[in-house]
């Protein structure tokens, strides 16, 4: 099994997503995949431009930019699972939406209705079947998630395949204390590392790892305290 991995945080790897997302790489290569990791940041990827829709109408499945999506385009179509990794901004850093957008040339627009809503599907010689979201906030409560699930579920959707679930961990920066991992760290990367295993050996992500992965932390109250205090 192939797994194509993006981290769209500007921090790249000294980021909090990184931090969530590593033991979740390690999770699905413990279980028999084989992971490549890119850094939205470091790929010269341009916002989708032209605006005749060129990869549908033009070239079915060929984009019209020269960027480095030229490059990723071969290795998305032949990865089993998309995991799409991000900090909660409003509600994406831009690398990570340029390249969302710039998953278009891998759909054919053949339309059907499926549970009301007209949806394509990917081109046939796409293997991916599942897209998983790995994300990270700051704030306290996981609704803070919703608009980049649903933006991740919708890809999904969209392109007629499984949205295999969402690992989401907020308040993530209390998982270190003075710039060291803490128990509570330790305990939701043991988690995370075992929703990525799950997710390729049982092709499922259980309920209860994500539950562990995002319990709270603090107090709500607590946690707007520390902010509000920063000011």
């Amino acid at each position: 099994m192939k797994v194509i991995a993006i981290n769209g945080s500007p921090r790249m790897e000294k980021g909090y997503t990184a931090l969530i997302l590593t033991p979740f790489i390690q999770g699905m290569m413990d279980a028999g995949a084989e992971v490549e990791l890119f850094y939205a940041r470091r790929l010269k990827i341009k916002p989708c431009t032209c605006g005749e829709m060129y990869c549908w109408y033009e070239k079915a499945g060929e984009c019209c930019i020269k960027d480095d999506m030229q490059m990723l385009y071969p290795q998305l179509r032949e990865a089993d699972i998309l995991a799409l990794a991000t900090p909660v901004y409003i509600p994406l850093p831009g690398e990570m939406q340029n390249f969302i957008n710039r998953l278009c040339p891998l759909i054919i627009p053949i339309l059907k209705n499926r549970e009301g809503r007209t949806r394509a599907r990917f081109h046939k010689q796409v293997k991916i079947r599942k897209i998983v979201l790995v994300s990270t906030g700051g704030w306290w409560e996981k609704a803070n998630f919703e608009t980049v699930v649903r933006i991740t579920e919708e890809l999904a959707k969209d392109a007629s395949v499984e949205f295999a679930d969402a690992v989401l961990r907020p308040h993530a920066f209390l998982m270190k204390e003075k710039g060291k991992l803490n128990k509570d760290g330790e305990a939701v990367l043991d988690m995370v590392k075992k929703a990525g295993y799950e997710l390729v050996k049982e092709g499922v992500m259980n309920k209860e790892t994500l539950d562990a992965i995002s319990r709270p932390l603090i107090s709500e109250e607590e946690l707007r305290c520390r902010y509000n205090n920063l000011l």
